[in-house]
């Protein structure tokens, strides 16, 4: 009983088995007849595909699927619709992720630009308004007036009295020419005093008074501040003997330290307003009067020197101010600061085009005041930027293979953008001269070739392997994988386009 059980048992799961199993091969040849044949990888209907690519090198585009050179997966299509055709650049943005991204839009337009520059800077003495006391022959120090170094004194301020020996003999002979009456020796023995060095006042005493003056009064030539004092009572003295340094107050200059990338907006007779943390509320007028030759090497900076009118003495050596140089306010292009996406190696905008698509756009950035700054070329009055979210929308070109809009095209509405491999700087449109390069053959196909290639240094690329088309493809005609070949090409919209080739012998 229990062995017919069992093999009844064993009977019933082989034929559900194998039922199973036609049932399903006529389910999968049934679904096979119904849906017909698999379609090729990127076909999806409705959508034209423009190209393949690597999404890790995106800016390498491909006429075909397959795998990729550079990494081990298939490419990618890249469809019509996706705003990378040559008739739709761009970065298509719909309204409702354009709010999502918080993306704000802002005119290029033309405003008024002052060229002001707000320059730290220290007061300084002028070099120019220096006196120097010295003795016109040997003698003595009969008596100093109480000064020091870093007093203030005035014009004619008595610095120290001294007395000259070699003056008496020299009086005494003039007063007993002088009784003679001669006019001749007169003259003569009264310009010997002033050879001596006495002053005219010192001359008319003796002539007055009949007596010989031997002690002289030194007086400050200009008022100012004491620099040096080398004058004690009863020092001697040598002809020539440099007594005191002074440093005139009536104006003094303001250095300031300007960067050298904004030299070229500082010239000579520039007015000049400046302040001081010691006087706040107050504004000093003065010009530029020199800008000194040498550039400082650690700071990077220019020497530019302003001479200020020092009224009562208030401005001291050595005091801080701000000095703000005015520029003119003509009416030039500008664009909000915060719009311009800065690389490094160029400076780019977010262009608008309309229909939610974005391009971006290579620049020219000139002098920059407050929020905007001066665009000098790759923009149009009127032209949109993108101010924020900027940075999203140029990651996604990038990783589009997006060119940039060179500064060589103009800013009109619906360029073209031209299609390169991945380059790092733009090549101009309609460059007719072919790029040339050196490379190893590594395949040939019916209108293609694969070279792995040496840097272009015109372009910027650097050495890698990829595929060109053939134009046309008898080029290729007597080469094979392995050989040497020198090579022109040109970048066109669809791809790079191998327009010369020839074969070259292996280096040794």
């Amino acid at each position: 009983m229990s062995r017919v059980t069992t093999l009844s048992t064993r009977s019933l799961i082989a034929g559900a088995a194998a039922i199973a199993l036609l049932a399903t091969a006529g389910g999968y040849g049934l679904g096979q007849w119904r849906k017909g044949p698999a379609p090729a990888a990127g076909d999806v209907p409705g959508r034209k595909v423009l190209y393949w690519y690597d999404p890790m090198v995106p800016a390498q585009r491909f006429d075909k699927p397959g795998k990729s050179p550079f990494m081990d997966m298939q490419l990618v299509p890249r469809y019509a619709d996706e705003g990378a055709g040559p008739n739709a650049p761009g970065v298509a943005v719909d309204p409702r992720g354009a709010q999502t991204l918080g993306m704000r839009l802002a005119r290029a337009e033309m405003t008024s630009l002052a060229s002001g520059l707000a320059i730290p800077g220290s007061i300084e003495f002028n070099q120019r308004d220096l006196a120097i006391v010295q003795t016109r022959t040997a003698g003595f120090v009969q008596r100093v007036y109480g000064h020091a170094p870093g007093d203030i004194i005035a014009a004619g301020a008595p610095i120290a009295d001294l007395f000259n020996p070699e003056w008496a003999g020299a009086q005494t002979e003039y007063l007993a020419v002088r009784r003679i009456g001669d006019p001749r020796l007169t003259a003569a023995a009264r310009s010997r005093l002033t050879l001596l060095g006495m002053s005219q006042s010192l001359i008319a005493a003796v002539e007055h008074d009949g007596k010989v003056q031997t002690t002289s009064t030194v007086r400050a030539p200009i008022g100012g501040v004491i620099q040096t004092l080398d004058v004690r009572a009863g020092m001697s003295l040598a002809s020539a003997q440099s007594l005191a340094q002074i440093s005139g107050l009536a104006t003094v200059w303001l250095t300031l330290s300007a960067p050298e990338t904004q030299a070229g907006l500082i010239r000579i007779g520039q007015s000049v307003s400046a302040q001081l943390p010691a006087f706040p509320g107050e504004t000093f007028s003065g010009r530029v009067s020199a800008i000194l030759p040498a550039a400082q090497a650690d700071s990077r900076t220019l020497q530019v020197r302003v001479e200020l009118s020092n009224r009562g003495g208030r401005l001291r050596p050595g005091m801080s101010a701000t000095a703000s140089l005015a520029g003119d306010a003509a009416p030039v292009l500008t664009v909000p600061s915060e719009a311009i996406i800065r690389t490094g190696r160029r400076d780019l905008v977010m262009l608008a085009q309309g229909g939610g698509r974005y391009q971006p756009a290579e620049i020219s950035v000139g002098r920059q005041a407050g929020d905007r700054s001066e665009i000098l070329a790759g923009l149009s009055a009127g032209d949109q930027v993108v101010a924020s979210g900027q940075f999203l929308l140029d990651s996604e070109a990038s990783l589009a293979g997006l060119e940039p809009r060179p500064l060589t095209s103009q800013a009109a509405t619906g360029p073209t953008m031209e299609a390169a491999a991945p380059v790092m700087k733009p090549v101009p449109k309609g460059a007719r001269s072919l790029l040339q390069a050196q490379g190893r053959v590594e395949e040939i196909t019916a209108d293609t070739i694969t070279l792995s290639h040496g840097p272009v240094p015109a372009i910027g690329w650097p050495a890698m392997t990829m595929i060109f088309k053939l134009d046309p493809p008898s080029l290729a005609r007597g080469l094979k994988a392995g050989d040497q070949a020198a090579f022109g090409f040109e970048q066109r919209p669809d791809g790079s386009a191998v327009r010369s080739l020839r074969r070259v012998e292996a280096s040794r």
